[in-house]
């Protein structure tokens, strides 16, 4: 939870560990997935200064989330209402920091090429607004602390597309490689369905809202990506770059040497 948490409703058992722990984990897997492209020399730090602001913003993102989760958890709640304050602005330039790398990207004509430029374009920004939502969603109930941090972490599940395709086999997952990543971060929210059955028989509303605003975001993903405004949007978003060459509905091809990401000349 990344905004003021209120009081817990009678009733309701505390869960700050289940949330701590998911906190945690979905911070391993961003972490690993690009310590691994590091690692293996698929990623360099020879960057854009573009690049390096969005990985900056987005890791602290991930710092923030975990320390909120830790300061509810430690009953530190004046440090969770300040620093919840401030995730608020934070939000703002993961928004537009995400959405500028990846016009950028599409634009020089550099998309992942197990995805295809036009849904690489359309389902990088469509991610971040539903993120946004449903952390936005969320500011309003921190009251309701039950729906708060559900929220939340259904907002949190939507960044993990990135960690997820550095991890998973995205060449041979092509061509569902994109809905394969999203596919894994429903298994956060999914895993809070099950654990809320076990306890108390019943499935909370947050998590059903959480839900449908990650699927619906994939259906709106694939209908846009192969109709008309797709190939509108890839238009404009391309006009006058490199990028307006590429075919949008057709995988780039492999690159003949190392695949490495973060090179001076790309994103």
């Amino acid at each position: 939870m990344v905004a003021v948490a209120g009081t817990q409703p009678v009733g309701v058992p505390r869960d700050e560990g289940f949330f701590l722990g998911g906190a945690i984990l979905m911070a391993l897997v961003i972490v690993a997935g690009f310590s691994l492209q590091l690692a293996t020399g698929r990623s360099t730090f020879a960057a854009p200064a573009l690049v390096h602001a969005h990985a900056v913003v987005f890791m602290g993102w991930v710092a923030l989330y975990v320390l909120q989760n830790v300061f509810v958890t430690a009953g530190a709640m004046r440090w969770h209402r300040r620093l919840g304050w401030l995730a608020v602005v934070w939000m703002a330039a993961m928004l537009i920091l995400g959405f500028l790398v990846t016009l950028a990207m599409v634009r020089r004509g550099h998309a992942p090429f197990f995805f295809r430029p036009l849904q690489f374009l359309i389902f990088n920004p469509s991610s971040l607004v539903a993120f946004a939502g449903l952390t936005t969603a969320a500011i309003p109930l921190r009251r309701r602390t039950d729906w708060h941090r559900r929220l939340h972490y259904c907002g949190m599940a939507m960044l993990l597309g990135p960690g997820f395709g550095r991890l998973l086999p995205m060449p041979l997952l092509t061509p569902w490689a994109w809905e394969a990543t999203l596919v894994a971060s429903l298994l956060f929210p999914l895993a809070g369905v099950v654990r809320d059955v076990r306890r108390s028989g019943r499935v909370h509303s947050a998590w059903l809202w959480g839900l449908a605003v990650m699927i619906g975001t994939g259906v709106l993903v694939e209908v846009v990506t192969y109709g008309p405004a797709g190939r509108a949007i890839y238009r404009v978003a391309t006009a006058g770059s490199p990028g307006a060459a590429a075919p949008p509905l057709q995988f780039p091809a492999p690159p003949m040497g190392a695949l490495v990401t973060g090179r001076a000349d790309a994103t």
